[in-house]
C-alpha cells in the first residue's frame, strides 16, 4: 500500500534575475497574478490535493513569504472594526487551520536539487511533492497535483509533471526519453538536462511539479554538479533511475511560465479575463484597444 502524500516542498530561494528591478527586495513568487501572488496559487494548489504540510526552501530577501502566510493581527483588527468581513475572511484563510508552514533557509543558492535535499530533515522517510511557483497551471476540475497523486496512488512511482514542447525550447528543460505506458501517461527509460535540440530525446519536458520517493535524497547527496554548476534534481532523478522506476504524466491543464515576462503578462490577462469581479469590464476594456 502507497504512503499518503501529505508533505509538499516549495523551492523559493532563487534570486529572480529575469524580473530584476522588481525582485531586488521582493520575491518573485510574491509577485501578484492579479490579486494573489504566485506563491499563494501554489499552496492553494497543494492544499486542494491533500498537503498538510508545506515546506517552503527560502533564502535570503525571501521575509515576505513567511510574513504573507502568518497571522497578521492589526491588519485582521482593523478589517474587523471597519466591518470588512468578505476581506478579514480572505486574508484570515490564506492557509487553513489544519496545514502546517515549515520554513528551511537554503544558505547557497546551489539549484533545485540541492534546494528539495534541504528538506530531508522534515520529509523524513514519506513521499512528498514538489511545487514550482513560477509555473502556474490553470486547472478545471481536479488540479495538476491532484491528478499527479493519482497517478502515484496508482504506480506507487515516482512522478514528473510533463508537457510537450516545441523541439527549439528543449533547451529550456529537462527533457525525458519516453516509454509510452498509456494515455498522456509514460515511464521514464532516461533525462536530459537543457539538451540541445539536436541532442533532445525526445520533445517531452519536465515542468514545475514532482512526486518524488524518499530515496531521491540518497540521489541528491550523491550526485556531483551538473548544467550550470548546480546540483541539478534531473541528474538526481536519473540516479534514481537505477533504482526505481519513474512515470512521467501530461497533465490536464494550461500552465504558464511566470518565470519569464511574456508567461507572467499572459497569466495576468487569463486570469483576469475569468475573476469574478473583473472578468466583464476587463474583457470590455481589451476590446476597446485599437490593437495592430
Amino acid at each position: 500500500m502507497t504512503k499518503r502524500i501529505r508533505k509538499a516542498v516549495f523551492p523559493v530561494a532563487g534570486m529572480g534575475t529575469r524580473f530584476l528591478p522588481a525582485t531586488k527586495a521582493n520575491p518573485k513568487e510574491m509577485l501578484s497574478v492579479v490579486d494573489k501572488p504566485l506563491i499563494q496559487y501554489a499552496a492553494e494548489e497543494a492544499v486542494a490535493a491533500g498537503i498538510e504540510h508545506l515546506i517552503f526552501i527560502t533564502g535570503r530577501n525571501k521575509r515576505s513569504i513567511p510574513d504573507h502566510f502568518d497571522k497578521a493581527y492589526e491588519l485582521e483588527a482593523e478589517l474587523e472594526q471597519r466591518g470588512k468581513t468578505q476581506m478579514l475572511e480572505m486574508v484570515r484563510n490564506i492557509v487553513p487551520d489544519h496545514v502546517t508552514c515549515v520554513y528551511i533557509r537554503q544558505s547557497e543558492a546551489l539549484g533545485l536539487g540541492h534546494a528539495v535535499g534541504c528538506a530531508e530533515p522534515v520529509i523524513g522517510e514519506e513521499p512528498f511533492a514538489v511545487i514550482l511557483a513560477d509555473d502556474l497551471i490553470k486547472s478545471e476540475g481536479p488540479n495538476a497535483l491532484q491528478q499527479m497523486i493519482e497517478v502515484y496512488n496508482d504506480t506507487g512511482a515516482s512522478v514528473l509533471g510533463v508537457e510537450e514542447v516545441p523541439r527549439d525550447e528543449t533547451y529550456k528543460y529537462g527533457v525525458i526519453k519516453p516509454k509510452e505506458q498509456g494515455e498522456r501517461l509514460w515511464e521514464v527509460a532516461g533525462m536530459v538536462e537543457k539538451p540541445r535540440p539536436e541532442d533532445a530525446p525526445s520533445n517531452i519536458s519536465v515542468v514545475g511539479r514532482y512526486i518524488l520517493t524518499p530515496a531521491i535524497f540518497r540521489e541528491i547527496a550523491q550526485v556531483g554538479r551538473g548544467a550550470g554548476n548546480e546540483i541539478q534534481l534531473t541528474d538526481a532523478i536519473v540516479g534514481l533511475l537505477d533504482h526505481e522506476k519513474v512515470m512521467a504524466y501530461q497533465f490536464s491543464g494550461e500552465r504558464y511560465d511566470c518565470g519569464s515576462k511574456l508567461g507572467y503578462l499572459e497569466a495576468n490577462i487569463e486570469y483576469a479575463l475569468s475573476h469574478p469581479e473583473l472578468a466583464e469590464d476587463f474583457r470590455a476594456y481589451l476590446k476597446s484597444l485599437q490593437i495592430s
